[in-house]
Formats: structure tokens, C-alpha cells, sequence
């Protein structure tokens, strides 16, 4: 429990879940979140996703980050830098556990399959003991963005669609074929008229996912989204229980989706199944009341850049333009009351990217990229200001 009474300091904050002497979320008066370290003092996490080192830099990551501000390894950290004294995200990693969908652009375990359960309860406990008492772990990630294929990625289907189109040895094709019936009185021709889809015979959805034709009427999206919230309901549920099954005081923060999750699962991505949300920092607005991560953060992106059309800064540079959006952005995500830290998305280049338009903090050389570093740098020792000034 942290408490300030200074001018421009914190109020009270109740420590509302996880546990003393361990990472945990604390809430002030006014309803803003809060991280707690293990001694209880708030913080706001500034941390970056897949940091890996090279054994031809002669840098440290862990020293590189410290001087630009950061203070935490998000998902995908190498396990050499977990060494670096640096708080940090673990992954479990489900999608390795028992029966997984891989189809499209969905990849999930089938969290319907009756063994299932045990398997993620062993994967939880290979993953989860060795790191039990690390007290600069800050908590669990689930799976390091599967897919969920949520209605609107390019016409492609969906994760119902998906899910009816599986192969009968996957218990999700039964259970997805029975939420559709029982919606619809046990009838196929129903189905077919509430979606305003022919369906001579189940071959049809299959047929129409192999060549990648999404259904997206309104009908459809409206059983897409019943499915996808009862597949989250199951996922996070159970994914949460292996893992406090093992570790009971390390906070859970649901899976790294890697981008917009949709209403839809994000509604059952919340407490009690988990304790945080990793989320795409444009899912905030849909997300549950908090406490939420942005945990892909990045102003490398074409919203950033602004829309072909859009009134733009007089006298800018698109780099120049892209570098104010993010600043405004990050700030706003600070001043945010659910938002409690933020995770650059990336540590390194992808293969292929071109500075300044490169997403990496360094280079395929190591060289640091500046054309971020510089303007984070600053971010990162003005956000926690930013944070406690919302109260």
C-alpha cells in the first residue's frame, strides 16, 4: 500500500490485486491504476518486447535500455538479458500444449478438447515452478500473440468460420457446430437465412475457409461474436487457472495479441481471469475499465503517418509528422486511469524494414536507432510525472 501527502504527489493507493512483497495493481481514490513494486512503490512500466543481445555488440541490452529510460523486458526477451536485472514478462507459451487449431489465421490450443485442461496444467507447471520465486518477475503472458482472426482482417474468416471448417477430430468443430445449431432451432436452413448465406451442407463453410472467403454478414458476425467471447471465456479462464495452480503470486496478464484483439474477446479478457490486459494501445477505448497495458506500442505505423487526404502539420517531414502522433499518443496513454505501462512493440529491425520507417529500437548492425531512441528517451523520464499528475 503506497501513500504520499506532498503537493503534486500521489493519494492513497489500495493495493487491489496480487500480492505483497511481489509485482502487484494498486488503485488511488480517483480510480487511476497503478503498478506496485515488490516494496509497494507505484510505478509505470516502460519496457520493450523481444530484447536479444548479440555476441558481436560489445553493448549490454540491459545497460542500453537503462539510458534510454526503460525499466522492464516485455514478451519474447531473450533468456540471457533476464539476467541483466531488468523486471520482466514471462511466457508460458499454450499454443505448445496439447491440441492446437492452426488454420488460417487462427492459431489457438482447443481449449475444447476434454484433455486439454491437463496439458496446459502441465505446460504451466514446466513453465511456471523454475521462476516461482523470482520476485523481479513482474508476470505471465499466456501465449505470445496467437491468432484469434477477428472479423474485418481482409475479408479472411473468422474464428467461428474457422472453427467450422476444422477437421471432425477437433472437439472446437463439434462445439462450434452445436453453438451455431442451438441458436438456431437444430437447423441448418436456419442458420442459412439468419446469415443470409447459402448452406446446402456443412461442406459449404469448410469450402468457402479453404479459399479464403470470410462470411461477414450480419447475421454471421453477430454468432461470430457469441463464439468468440465463449471461446475467450474458456481460454482465459482455464489458461489462468493452470498457471496460479503454480504460482500463485505472480500477476497474469492474459495473452500478447499483437495487435487489435476486438470487443469481442477482449470483453472476457478481464479480471477475475486475469489481473492486467496486454493490449494494442487503440483497444484501450473498447477494452474493460483497466488495469491494461499497451504492450505493442510503436508510432511506426501508417495511423501515425496520418490517412492520404488528412489535413496535415504545415512544414513537416513524414517522420517529423509521425514522431508528434506518437509523442501525443504515448503522453495521452500515460494520463490514462487504466493504463499502468507501456511495451515498445519491438528490440530489433524486422528483416526488410528501412530507417527511419524501421520499427526496431536498434538496427540489423546493433547500431542504435536514434530517430526513436532520442524522442523515447525523453518520453520515458517525463511519463511517470505524467502518470501522477491525473491523481
Amino acid at each position: 500500500m503506497a501513500e504520499t501527502t506532498g503537493a503534486g504527489q500521489l493519494p492513497r493507493i489500495e493495493r487491489v490485486r496480487g500480492t505483497a512483497g511481489w509485482y502487484s495493481l494498486g488503485r488511488t481514490s480517483g480510480g487511476a491504476w497503478w503498478l506496485l513494486d515488490p516494496e509497494g512503490t507505484p510505478m509505470f512500466f516502460r519496457g520493450v518486447n523481444e530484447v536479444t543481445g548479440s555476441e558481436d555488440s560489445p553493448h549490454a541490452p540491459g545497460a542500453r535500455l537503462r539510458s534510454w529510460g526503460f525499466a522492464g523486458l516485455g514478451p519474447g526477451s531473450a533468456a540471457p538479458v533476464l539476467e541483466e536485472g531488468l523486471p520482466y514478462v514471462a511466457t508460458v507459451d499454450f499454443e505448445g500444449a496439447g491440441a492446437t487449431i492452426h488454420s488460417g489465421d487462427v492459431r489457438l490450443p482447443d481449449v475444447y478438447d476434454p484433455a486439454w485442461p491437463a496439458a496446459a496444467a502441465l505446460r504451466a507447471g514446466e513453465r511456471c515452478l523454475p521462476l516461482v520465486e523470482r520476485r523481479d518477475l513482474v508476470g505471465w503472458i499466456t501465449d505470445d500473440r496467437p491468432g484469434w482472426a477477428h472479423p474485418g482482417h481482409a475479408g479472411r474468416p473468422s474464428l467461428l468460420q474457422v472453427c467450422l471448417s476444422l477437421e471432425p477430430s477437433f472437439a472446437a468443430y463439434h462445439a462450434a457446430w452445436e453453438f451455431v445449431l442451438a441458436l438456431h432451432g437444430g437447423r441448418l436452413d436456419a442458420v442459412a437465412r439468419a446469415w443470409g448465406t447459402p448452406l446446402a451442407n456443412k461442406e459449404v463453410v469448410r469450402d468457402r475457409t479453404r479459399h479464403e472467403q470470410g462470411i461477414a454478414t450480419r447475421g454471421y458476425l453477430r454468432d461470430d461474436a457469441r463464439w468468440a467471447r465463449e471461446f475467450a471465456r474458456r481460454y482465459f479462464t482455464l489458461t489462468s487457472a493452470a498457471i496460479r495452480a503454480h504460482d500463485p503470486h505472480h500477476l497474469v496478464f492474459g495473452c500478447r495479441f499483437g495487435g487489435r484483439a476486438g470487443a469481442a474477446v477482449l470483453l472476457e479478457c478481464t479480471h477475475p481471469a486475469v489481473d492486467a490486459a496486454w493490449i494494442d494501445l487503440d483497444d484501450v477505448a473498447v477494452a474493460p475499465a483497466g488495469p491494461v497495458f499497451a504492450g505493442d506500442f510503436t508510432w511506426v505505423d501508417p495511423r501515425f503517418l496520418g490517412a492520404p487526404g488528412a489535413r496535415r502539420a504545415r512544414g513537416l517531414t513524414s517522420v517529423e509528422r509521425m514522431l508528434r502522433r506518437g509523442r501525443t499518443v504515448l503522453e495521452r496513454a500515460a494520463r490514462h486511469p487504466a493504463v499502468v505501462g507501456f511495451a515498445w512493440s519491438r528490440w530489433r529491425d524486422r528483416a526488410g524494414e528501412q530507417p527511419p520507417f524501421a520499427g526496431g529500437l536498434v538496427h540489423g548492425d546493433d547500431a542504435e536507432a536514434r530517430e526513436h531512441t532520442e524522442l523515447l528517451t525523453d518520453l520515458n523520464t517525463r511519463l511517470e510525472a505524467l502518470r501522477r499528475g491525473i491523481g
